[in-house]
């Protein structure tokens, strides 16, 4: 059950992806729109995808737990405030602390001391 469940997931990922690259937008009215039936997504031609204004934004969960899907958050990626890899590596294993790298560790670039200004900031004066 679980590899055609996969089969199955990985069928509706690519009709998912299919509807995000091939929608139209509407830059007048700032929509994305279908521009073909999505039947195994629920979604008719025509229908408003994404908007910048009170808009509902298709869920790609509610979508497998239409289709009773079991553990439908199996194959969804976590939230970004969730975390995910990048989030465990940097709070567990570098204590959340980036290490930067430097060419040659011992280098300094010598402090050179600033030059008086001519007559004292002022520009040249021409007489």
């Amino acid at each position: 059950m679980t590899i055609n469940q996969n089969e199955f997931v990985n069928r509706l990922k690519t009709e998912w992806k299919r509807l995000w690259r091939e929608r139209v937008d509407d830059k007048v009215r700032a929509e994305g729109i279908a521009i073909q039936d999505y039947t195994p997504l629920f979604i008719d031609k025509g229908t408003v995808i994404h908007a910048t204004r009170d808009f509902k934004a298709l869920n790609f969960k509610e979508i497998l737990e239409q289709h009773k899907v079991l553990n439908a958050e199996r194959y969804i990626p976590p939230a970004p405030h969730v975390g995910g890899w990048t989030k465990f590596v940097k709070s567990n294993i570098t204590n959340g602390k980036l290490k930067k790298k430097t060419l040659a560790e011992g280098y300094l670039e010598e402090k050179t001391e600033k030059q008086q200004l001519k007559k004292g900031g002022r520009g040249w004066l021409h007489k």
